[in-house]
């Protein structure tokens, strides 16, 4: 595959599916912060219930993620940013974008191992998820790392779509470019905001549950 057609494969699949993605995973993931421990429940409920979740997880959201998790890395490897010589908000944007590209996909992974890898496992279910968050996000170490990683994350698709407007072309002039970084900033501060208080929910005592729990995460941590 020409580099041309691979960087193309790569923005489009930052925006579908993996938006969906990201979005999916920020209003489940507030339900904690709205119900509480049986409303976080729920909403992973929800999800699961879905037809062919496997299928979907595996071709939807896996291959995907990974394809445009690694293609990225090479992309960061071979970038070269001329902050230097050039200090414009483009310039930023582009900088920005691979350092929380690489933050955002050794985030992903570790967070992948630490839950849904988990169940696969068969060390943790469904059930002890918010558990296995309250004893991560409760430690300052851990509670660190999952700001640093969510802001990374969250700009990274923000910046990621305003990006894939402008490449494939949808908006074309300064004007319609300026517009959609208004709402694709605006989009980031959304979604960060609700993953955050995501976060500080699950810091919540009622999370602290099962002694499965713990023992999940001494096999993580190992």
């Amino acid at each position: 595959m020409k580099g041309y057609y691979a960087r193309k494969v790569h923005s489009l699949l930052g925006v579908v599916p993996l938006s969906f993605f990201i979005l999916t995973h920020a209003i489940t993931n507030f339900g904690a912060y709205e119900g509480g421990d049986q409303g976080f429940r729920d909403s992973v409920s929800r999800i699961n219930d879905l037809p062919l979740v496997i299928f979907l997880e595996i071709f939807v959201i896996w291959l995907p993620l990974l394809f445009h998790g690694v293609y990225g890395l090479y992309i960061a490897y071979q970038a070269q940013p001329n902050l230097g010589h050039f200090k414009t908000e483009r310039n930023w944007r582009f900088v920005l974008q691979r350092i929380s590209g690489v933050v955002a996909f050794v985030f992903i992974i570790w967070h992948v191992y630490t839950t849904r890898l988990q169940i696969l496992f068969g060390n943790a279910t469904h059930d002890d998820l918010g558990g296995i968050m309250h004893e991560l996000v409760t430690q300052p170490g851990f509670f660190v790392f999952f700001t640093i990683g969510v802001i990374a994350t969250t700009f990274h698709f923000a910046n990621g779509v305003w990006a894939f407007l402008v490449s494939w072309g949808i908006t074309v002039g300064p004007r319609a470019q300026r517009i959609s970084s208004y709402i694709c900033m605006g989009l980031f501060v959304v979604v960060t905001a609700l993953f955050m208080l995501s976060l500080f929910a699950f810091r919540d005592d009622q999370f602290a549950n099962t002694a499965q729990v713990l023992t999940t995460l001494k096999t993580m941590i190992g």
